[in-house]
């Protein structure tokens, strides 16, 4: 029976993905498994030997200790795309809150509840302070063209939007998915230069921290609207509040609402609610647990942010899977220990300094080989899937 603890309120339709008679969760699980989180910190959290895995129910994983996690063969998934449509609508919610000052022009409706008669008088006089320009025939650069870029830029064109897309990094799949009437940018520049309206979609990380800053604004138009949805470290803050009281910037939407940020004329900082929506949530839960599942019955390896995707199937008695480091002479040395077994089908998969090996072997392993396993240098963790 395998542990699973929720670390956060997990949706049941992710939860009902495993079988009652494989798995135990909750929230109070003592030596899991495999832990299900959304948004709860773990850097502080023991990691307890029996942990294989850990699958985010989201994109981001910055509030998981994945350095530390590799370094324990612990593997660690996320789920992307999964909350990719509900973070795109609120992200051509938030083109048109750049543009319309619709908050603003709420606010001032409210302000004349009780005027009784004269509220008509008040709204023709007052209204003129909310106009904004359209969307239709303006340029947005979209930075990052992941799963919810792709979305972002394939649903700005059909609002009638010119699209710029920069992303260096750009995958096979979501090239497939990309419209072809997207503008793809060489350098990031081009989309600073150009566009009216940018939005970011990229990770957080030492490379993208402070993307959006007094230097790259400098290099935007004049009355920029900028969108973040993605990572509130993306844009510096202090830069962002400068730009804001010269003009150069007309408009900052953010999803990731700080003190600095509140109050400031042209912010609208929203809570957090890019993927709260109940199917966001259903999906990436979802995910999650197939991931997780996956993993623990079959050793197979999808959407992991710390090891390599290693996905094989088994048609064998026994399957033994090994993450060890990515150097020379380990696989040579494990696959000698194997010389009297009956090695039925292998797979090997790498990813920067890690490495991950699949042998689905006939014969009987005995704890003695499986002990030789661990004690080679470099093999990180050993486990046997029967």
């Amino acid at each position: 029976m395998y542990q699973v603890l929720t670390l956060n309120k997990i949706s049941p339709a992710g939860l009902s993905q495993l079988d009652p008679e494989k798995y135990t969760h909750g929230d109070n699980v003592e030596n899991p498994d495999a832990v299900i989180v959304r948004s709860a910190k773990m850097h502080d959290m023991e990691l307890p030997e029996s942990l294989l895995a850990i699958a985010r129910a989201g994109a981001g994983t910055n509030n998981i200790p994945v350095d530390k996690c590799t370094d324990k063969g612990i593997v660690v998934f996320n789920t992307p795309g999964a909350n990719a449509n509900a973070v795109k609508e609120l992200v051509i919610c938030g083109l048109f809150l750049a543009s319309r000052k619709i908050i603003p022009g709420i606010d001032f409706a409210n302000s004349l509840k009780g005027t009784g008669d004269d509220y008509g008088k008040q709204v023709e006089k007052g209204k003129s302070a909310f106009k904004g320009p359209e969307i239709q025939g303006k340029k947005l650069g979209v930075i990052g063209l992941g799963a919810i870029g792709v979305q972002v830029a394939n649903a700005a064109k059909g609002l009638g939007m010119e699209v710029y897309g920069y992303d260096p990094y750009l995958s096979v799949d979501a090239a497939w998915n990309l419209s072809s009437t997207i503008h793809h940018a060489a350098k990031i520049d081009e989309i600073f230069a150009n566009c009216d309206y940018i939005t970011v979609h990229v990770p957080l990380n030492d490379q993208t921290k402070d993307t959006i800053n007094a230097e790259s604004i400098d290099k935007m138009k004049d009355g920029v609207r900028i969108l973040n949805f993605a990572r509130g470290g993306l844009v510096n803050t202090e830069d962002m509040i400068a730009a804001l009281g010269k003009g150069k910037v007309a408009s900052y939407i953010t999803d990731f609402a700080e003190d600095e940020l509140l109050g400031v004329p042209g912010v609208v900082a929203m809570p957090h609610l890019g993927a709260s929506t109940p199917e966001s949530e259903d999906n990436c839960a979802h995910m999650a647990a197939f991931e997780l599942a996956n993993y623990l019955e079959s050793g197979n390896i999808r959407n992991s942010v710390n090891l390599p995707n290693a996905e094989m199937p088994c048609n064998a008695a026994h399957r033994l899977t090994i993450i060890h480091k990515n150097v020379p002479n380990v696989l040579n040395k494990v696959t000698g220990l194997f010389t009297d077994a009956n090695i039925s089908d292998f797979m090997n998969r790498s990813k920067g300094d890690i490495a991950y090996t699949i042998l689905d072997i006939d014969t009987d392993i005995s704890e003695e080989l499986i002990d030789s396993v661990k004690a080679l240098d470099g093999v990180v963790r050993v486990r046997l899937i029967k």
